[in-house]
């Protein structure tokens, strides 16, 4: 029978959700230079479109439906497509109407792909960016969340080491599969003009803030609606979201301050995203406490890691591989460490508490299986997108701003700003101020 309690929870949760696409744009936007902010934030625009249509069509068959004989632990069938058979049926456990599972996991889809997208601000061609997400989704993201959540061959991890993998919310399947997307992409694409010698500051940190605030508060249904109801397991996971990110945050501030001698916004909002996702695949195994440790580690070692880029001359725009795939595989590893079944989240006790260290090796399994696959099928759909059709913008075109080049927009008018501050009268006995610099 339909459990109207938990379909309004989900409900609840995959409108959450679906709001981080959009705080990620404003995030990702601050944080990218003026003359392309449109671009980037387009980009995770785009990536809901294009993603929408591709999960109803395939991507919940691919991902939870029935497979094909050898090939069912990889990837599922098409014996779903388009969802259509889902209409009026209820799923007996839980009490939702399918279709309500179908939105909530497209969300999921989402935001993944979006989030790869920061990596390659200021350089990549749109029309390259659109024929990659749905490459993308359909040759990584759907079957790594097969093996994730549908039954794949993370499950049968349990039958060789006697413990399966735990992912709550998507600490591998969503942030080290998008991460590790990320760090392929800025190899085909390569460094910006100007990486390393000249300033990219973000050009709009109130974006970034707002941006934060919105993937802080579209987080409690990504984690705490991953329990599927409205139990004390979303309880649990929203307690310790919030603690395991504000104690990110602080642990980040602090790291600044002894690096640099000041604390910065930015630096508070990366933070937030940090242990935002480090405490996704662990929300419902943590205690609350466990979740400020788990967090005070994700926010130090992101703070340093997002500086690896320099060290190895990879141009990862916006730190997605510092901030994604190594807080997803903090949180992801920690499981292994951390991990309380007393708290009823389904996941043994970590090695902190007498549990099996076969834990721990199946974590650190699905970490690397989720990392190598991820990043060698990107590279190789970079690879074929770029020698077919391009994936790198001209050069005078990365220089002038791929809003003007590509949208023919610009999100600050400043031209006709200067003109009509220089056209307009000035009051006798002022002055009339200089023009804006253009930026």
């Amino acid at each position: 029978m339909l459990d109207t309690g938990t379909t309004a929870w989900l409900l609840t949760s995959a409108a959450l959700v679906m709001l981080m696409t959009p705080g990620l744009a404003f995030f990702y936007g601050g944080m990218s230079r003026a003359k392309s902010v449109l671009n980037m934030m387009l980009m995770s625009f785009a990536s809901i479109a294009v993603v929408s249509v591709l999960w109803v069509l395939v991507g919940y068959s691919l991902t939870y439906g029935a497979g094909y004989g050898p090939l069912t632990h990889l990837i599922g069938g098409l014996g779903d497509f388009g969802s259509g058979g889902f209409v009026n049926a209820v799923d007996e456990e839980g009490g939702y109407p399918i279709l309500v599972d179908v939105g909530f996991q497209m969300m999921f889809a989402i935001i993944t792909v979006a989030l790869i997208s920061g990596a390659i601000a200021d350089r990549a061609k749109f029309g390259a960016w659109l024929l990659f997400v749905p490459v993308w989704s359909l040759l990584v993201y759907f079957p790594v969340a097969r093996w994730v959540w549908g039954g794949g061959w993370f499950d049968q991890l349990e039958t060789w080491f006697g413990v399966g993998v735990v992912d709550f919310a998507g600490g591998t399947a969503v942030h080290i599969n998008a991460g590790a997307a990320a760090l392929a992409l800025t190899f085909v694409l390569g460094r910006r003009k100007g990486f390393g010698s000249e300033s990219m500051r973000p050009h709009n940190l109130p974006f970034v803030l707002l941006g934060a605030a919105l993937l802080w508060f579209g987080w409690f249904g990504f984690n705490a609606g991953s329990a599927y109801g409205a139990t004390e397991t979303a309880g649990l996971a929203l307690v310790n979201t919030q603690v395991c990110t504000a104690a990110a945050t602080a642990a980040w501030m602090l790291v600044e301050r002894v690096r640099y001698g000041r604390v910065t916004a930015l630096g508070f909002a990366s933070g937030a995203v940090a242990g935002l996702v480090a405490i996704t695949p662990a929300a419902a195994n943590l205690t609350p406490v466990w979740s400020v440790v788990l967090g005070l580690l994700a926010g130090a070692v992101c703070a340093y890691a997002i500086s690896w880029k320099f060290k190895f001359r990879y141009d990862d725009a916006l730190d997605v591989v510092g901030i994604h795939m190594v807080g997803g595989v903090i949180g992801s590893l920690a499981l292994g460490l951390f991990a309380s079944s007393v708290v009823g989240g389904g996941a043994p006790d970590g090695v902190f508490f007498g549990g099996s260290p076969m834990f721990l090796l199946v974590q650190f399994i699905a970490v690397a299986a989720t990392t190598v696959y991820s990043f060698a099928v990107t590279w190789i759909i970079a690879k074929v997108i770029d020698l077919a059709l391009g994936f790198r913008i001209p050069e005078h075109v990365e220089t002038n701003g791929l809003d003007v080049e590509l949208h023919s927009e610009s999100a600050y008018a400043f031209d006709e700003l200067d003109a009509a501050e220089l056209s307009s009268p000035t009051p006798p006995g002022e002055e009339k101020p200089p023009a804006r610099v253009q930026v």
